[in-house]
């Protein structure tokens, strides 16, 4: 079994998502008392959400190339950024490292190829939203047309994650306006919509709406489950 390298922390909210569901990935694979062998570095969110909204991502990208050194040199096989905002900088954290990173939007693209789905909804931060690192590695390199939310409905997305969801808060009065934002998506043609910030699977499930939706943390963690076994 390889050692899984957890870049966590943003929110710790959602790390603890990441590792609930790799070590029952992990359980359910190889059975008894079998759990994953992972190497984590949970950063301190706040100075990093200041730099975003600042948007100094190249003073981010300073602080996670530290932090995947440290994980890389705490033994991992292999890498996970523990959000999909910060996969903005992925890019320099790949290049800093001498071990594999698995990208968010790959493994997340991998599952809309093998269901055939060619037009999927986009939820997340405003800067997942909004900018191209992640909409366009999901058209450039899959195919994928990619619809968002209004702007009014990206500001509602957006400020429901860090005023809410980063602190632990799921408010049913958020819940329902994620549901309407959804099924907005799914009339202009989505097939699916990808949960795209690892916190909103805290607020949301597949019970909640007939539109498919794509929980990105389940989904990156499978995929590092698989990697490691």
């Amino acid at each position: 079994m390889k050692t899984i390298g957890l870049l966590g922390g943003m929110s710790w909210e959602s790390t603890l998502g990441y590792y609930r569901a790799i070590n029952e990935g992990i359980k359910s694979s190889l059975g008894g008392l079998h759990s994953a062998k992972i190497a984590i570095y949970s950063v301190d969110f706040d100075p990093i959400e200041k730099l975003q909204h600042n948007d100094d991502w190249e003073g981010t990208a300073k602080i996670l190339i530290e932090a995947a050194i440290n994980v890389q040199s705490a033994g991992a096989d292999f890498l996970l950024i523990c959000t999909n905002t910060m996969h903005k900088v992925a890019p320099q954290i790949e290049a800093a490292i001498n071990i594999p990173l698995l990208h968010i939007a790959d493994a997340t693209a991998d599952v809309l190829v093998k269901q055939g789905i060619k037009t999927v909804g986009l939820l997340g931060t405003a800067f997942t939203m909004e900018q191209d690192f992640y909409k366009g590695r999901l058209s450039e390199n899959y195919g994928l047309t990619v619809l968002v939310p209004n702007e009014a409905d990206r500001a509602i997305v957006h400020n429901v994650i860090y005023k809410e969801l980063c602190l632990g808060k799921a408010l049913p009065a958020s819940k329902a306006e994620y549901l309407r934002i959804i099924e907005s998506l799914a009339k202009q043609g989505a097939e699916a919509v990808i949960l795209g910030c690892t916190e909103i699977g805290m607020l949301l499930e597949q019970a909640d709406t007939k539109v498919t939706l794509l929980d990105t943390t389940t989904i990156h963690a499978q995929k590092a489950v698989e990697y490691a076994l």
